[in-house]
Parts: structure tokens; C-alpha cells; sequence
């Protein structure tokens, strides 16, 4: 099997091995644990050798209809159905466009009209409606499978994965991310892209081959989850078990009874399962590590969750656009409390001025991330304008407003269009919800700006308070006065049960309004 590195400093940057593709990960896997669990979701479980035949089952059902560079889409929940088929569009050297199964007619039919695919593959049991497909795209560009009977059934069919395997110039997966102009962005996501992510990735976070077990509770239609739970999982020969949503008490029980060792999900799941219950009675010895990534960890969740399990929060940062990887606190290094951590080997990164990007600013000068390196994505598609702004000179600019201290420790302070002009003063909305997040009656906070006659802008913000705690805004303004300069601290603040998130759990700043309004 090729073990093809194309960047000489792999070997020097203490990276694991970089496979051709991710069907190539499967196929190691494969050869050295095919007895070993590889999936469970919905009491089914595969081992690797079972897995493997499934996928290959299924690539060649698909095979008449799907021709390399073809896109598939996929509008399934978690599941092992999800699993296997992404794997096995993988196969077909096709690339995956895996879908919000909760997406309106409206959302789907502008992500379906700039993919075209070839195939669009739904679950009956799922809330999805196929009759969206044909208000979204001519009825006879489309084949409706029903994969609600579950694809596990085709184990036995004794397939054997395709000889023409894709490499590292084949795209792989189009991901679609939120555009600031509401039209939806499609990520190029080559393989190359993938299989060097995940070797950058185990040097920061390094796993046991053959003897993990990976709990996904994250939606598996987007980038981050896909990198952190499934193609985790299978990079060390491990299982992984599937949750076909988020349900705090399934959870803690899978991580007591399946002796989960490693899971990966975003601070509202964190907290959603310190606040359940059984939380204080579940037994967590399993875990070695949880990741943390997708939308800003608070301090105040990282330490309560250590507290409460003795097992650490790894946070990190990564974009569609170029990892998903792209910093971690390493698993076998300093973790700073705060930081989203070092940047993978072999990504370089530069804090650079936000005018001109081209001027790379001092250790602890805020300025706007930039980033390059094997892990970058080949563009947006059919976008080649923002493609261009994107990507200049070989570098990806992220939007981002960020630090980098004297150990090379990452910081996030916000986005660029999300960053508050406050009479001059530039104001980033995550310092205001850190220090809200330490008021110990505030569960969520989210800081944005309101237009202001004299100052230009200024700051406001929604908060969702504690169980049973009670707060008013003055006394909110009061702790922020007491910790905050004074242009920094929200004119209003008004309380709410929920804040707006998307399906990762990052939080939708655009929609929040006014606190004199009521959150959308």
C-alpha cells in the first residue's frame, strides 16, 4: 500500500502517515484489524472487514450512475447508512455533498442548483421531504434511493473495494459553509486536503491504533465531525459510535457502558451534559481526551468539565477552508488555557495586518489570520472571484481577527466583520462573553454590535441565565463595569431562553436583534 508523501519536512514534523486517500486509510485498516469493531449506530455493529464489504457493495450499486468528479448528495442523519455511504462515494472517486437533512426547500434548492449532482440520496425516516428535490432541480437529473432499510444488509455480498482509487488531486467533498452575502460558499475539499490533515492531527493529538473507541454525537454533515469522529476513527483502526442526534442522558450512558476513550463536540454539548443529571453519577474513567472545537470555549466550561471528569478539554481551531485542523492544544504539550492552541505540522501561519495583508505583525499584535500549507483547500466552486480574495500568493486569508504569543500559541478574538468600532476603539465580542461567562448566574452569552449616533457603535448583548438563577441587566452591566474599560461595556443587556446556532452549535450573530426586539 502507498504511503505517498509529497512534502519532504512529513517526516521531520513528527507526522503520522499521509495516505493516498481516505479509502486507502480504510484499506490499512483493514489489513490489520478486519475482526475488530469499526462502527455502531442504532444497536448494528460492523467490524472492518464488514465495513469495508459494504461500502464496496454499495460503490458498485452506484457505480452505473456515478462517474469520477461527479458530485453525490447526501441528505441522511447520523447513522450508519451516513457512514457507509460517504465512504463509499469516497470509492467511486466522487465527491460528497453531505446536507443539513433539516435544510427548508428554500436553503436546499440554491445548494442543489450550484453543486448539480448526480445523485441525491435521502432517508425515508428522516424529516426530510423529497418532494423539496423537485421544487430544487428537473426531476430527471435526480435518482431517489430510499436508505431508511439500512445499508448494513449488503455485509455479506463479500465485494471487494474498487482497484481505480482516488488520489490526492481527486476532490473530495463539497462543503458548503454560510457566505456573509447569504448565498451558501461550496469548499473544494481534495484529498490531498484530507489525508495530510489527518497526519497533521495525530502529531498534535496523537491515538492508539486498534484500541480506541470515538463517541459522535456532532452532526456527520459537516467538515469538523467528518475529521474528529469518522475519519478519526478510522485513521486508528478504532470504533466509532454514531448518535443519530444529541441527547445528554444516550450520551453520558455511551460513555459510561461503551468505555468511550476519545469525543469531540462543541461547548453547548459540554454543557448540555454538566447540566443533565446523571452527569454527576456517570463514570467518565474511559475518557483520555475530548476535543473542543467549531465555536469559542469558554474557561469557565473547560475547567468545570475537568473538575467533573478529570478529563481535559482539548480546544482547538480549524476552517472548511483549510483542515479542518489547524490549531490544537497538544494532547503531549503545555495546554493554555484560552488559546485554541499550536498550529498542526506543516501549516504555516501568519498574523498579518487587516489592511493590506501582506504585513506579518508582532508576537501579541492583533491582526488577521493567514494560513498555508498542504491542508488548503483547491477553492470555492464556482466562485472563482472570492477564490481569488480567498486565496492570494498561496496563502488562505480566514476572516479572522487573531494573536500568536512567543510560543507560536494561537488566540481568536473574533471575526473581522464581527469585530465592534466602538467611537474608534476596536472591541471584539468574545472578551465581553468571557467576562459575562464568569458571572455565576450566566449560562450563554453573545455580544454584538447596535449602530450608535455618536459613537458609530456600540456593544449590547443576549444572555441565557443558569437553572433557576434569577439577574437582572443592571446587575450584569454592573460586573462588566468592574471588569471591563468602559467603551467595551454593553449599553443593554437583555435575557433570553436560547441564543441563535447553527447545526454545529456556532452561534448565528446576524441574528441577533436589538435588545429592545425580541431574538429571531
Amino acid at each position: 500500500m502507498s504511503q505517498a508523501i509529497s512534502f519532504s519536512q512529513a517526516s521531520d514534523a513528527g507526522m503520522g502517515w499521509v495516505p493516498d486517500s481516505v479509502i486507502h486509510m480504510l484499506m490499512r485498516a483493514l489489513d490489520s484489524h478486519a475482526d475488530k469493531p469499526a462502527l455502531t449506530s442504532d444497536g448494528v455493529t460492523l467490524n472492518y472487514r464488514e465495513y469495508a464489504a459494504v461500502i464496496a457493495a454499495l460503490a458498485e450499486r452506484w457505480r452505473r450512475y456515478v462517474k469520477p468528479g461527479d458530485r453525490v448528495v447526501l441528505i441522511l442523519p447520523n447513522s450508519l447508512d451516513l457512514a457507509v455511504a460517504i465512504y463509499a462515494v469516497h470509492a467511486l472517486r466522487a465527491q460528497v455533498v453531505a446536507l443539513n437533512p433539516r435544510y427548508t426547500a428554500r436553503e436546499l434548492s440554491g445548494v442543489l442548483a450550484d453543486a448539480q449532482p448526480v445523485l441525491v440520496v435521502y432517508d425515508d425516516g428522516s424529516q426530510f421531504s423529497p418532494d423539496l428535490l423537485t421544487a430544487a432541480l428537473p426531476a430527471e437529473q435526480l435518482l431517489r434511493i430510499h436508505a431508511g432499510a439500512g445499508f448494513a444488509s449488503m455485509a455479506d455480498a463479500g465485494m471487494s473495494l474498487p482497484d481505480d482509487l482516488p488520489g490526492h488531486n481527486d476532490l473530495a467533498t463539497l462543503q458548503y459553509t454560510s457566505g456573509t452575502s447569504g448565498r451558501p460558499k461550496g469548499v473544494n475539499i481534495c484529498h490531498r486536503q484530507l489525508a495530510y490533515n489527518l497526519a497533521q492531527r495525530e502529531a498534535l493529538l496523537p491515538t492508539v491504533y486498534g484500541q480506541e473507541r470515538v463517541l459522535c454525537v456532532a452532526p456527520l454533515f459537516h467538515v469538523s465531525a467528518v475529521a474528529m469522529s469518522l475519519h478519526l476513527a478510522c485513521y486508528a483502526a478504532s470504533e466509532l459510535v454514531i448518535h443519530r442526534r444529541f441527547e445528554p442522558a444516550a450520551a453520558l450512558r455511551s460513555i459510561a457502558t461503551q468505555a468511550i476513550t476519545l469525543f469531540s463536540a462543541v461547548p453547548t454539548i459540554f454543557r448540555g451534559l454538566m447540566a443533565d443529571p446523571q452527569a454527576a453519577h456517570t463514570d467518565f474513567s474511559s475518557l483520555h481526551y475530548c476535543y473542543s472545537g467549531a465555536a469559542p470555549l469558554p474557561e469557565t466550561v473547560l475547567r468545570q468539565w475537568d473538575a467533573l471528569t478529570g478529563c481535559p478539554i482539548l480546544e482547538g481551531y480549524g476552517l472548511s477552508e483549510a483542515g479542518p485542523c489547524l490549531t490544537y492544544n497538544p494532547a503531549l504539550g503545555e495546554r493554555k488555557v484560552g488559546s485554541v492552541g499550536l498550529p498542526v505540522p506543516l501549516s504555516q501561519i501568519q498574523i498579518v495586518d487587516v489592511e493590506t495583508g501582506t504585513q506579518v505583525l508582532a508576537a501579541g499584535v492583533e491582526g488577521e489570520l493567514r494560513v498555508r500549507g498542504p491542508h488548503v483547500m483547491a477553492g470555492y466552486r464556482n466562485l472563482p472571484e472570492l477564490t481569488g480574495t480567498a486565496l492570494r500568493d498561496g496563502w488562505f486569508y480566514s476572516g479572522d481577527i487573531a494573536t500568536q504569543d512567543d510560543d507560536g500559541y494561537v488566540y481568536i478574538k473574533g471575526r473581522k466583520q464581527d469585530a465592534i468600532n466602538v467611537g474608534g476603539y476596536t472591541v471584539h465580542p468574545r472578551e465581553i462573553e468571557e467576562v459575562l461567562l464568569e458571572h455565576p448566574r450566566v449560562a450563554q452569552a453573545a455580544a454584538f454590535a447596535v449602530p450608535d449616533a455618536y459613537y458609530g457603535e456600540t456593544v449590547q448583548s443576549w444572555v441565557v441565565l443558569r437553572q433557576q438563577a434569577a439577574a437582572s441587566s443592571a446587575d450584569l452591566i454592573d460586573f462588566c463595569k468592574a471588569n471591563l474599560v468602559r467603551y467595551k461595556v454593553p449599553t443593554a443587556i437583555g435575557f433570553t431562553t436560547e441564543l441563535p446556532t447553527n447545526s454545529t452549535g456556532k452561534l448565528i450573530r446576524s441574528k441577533l436583534l436589538p435588545v429592545k426586539q425580541q431574538v429571531a
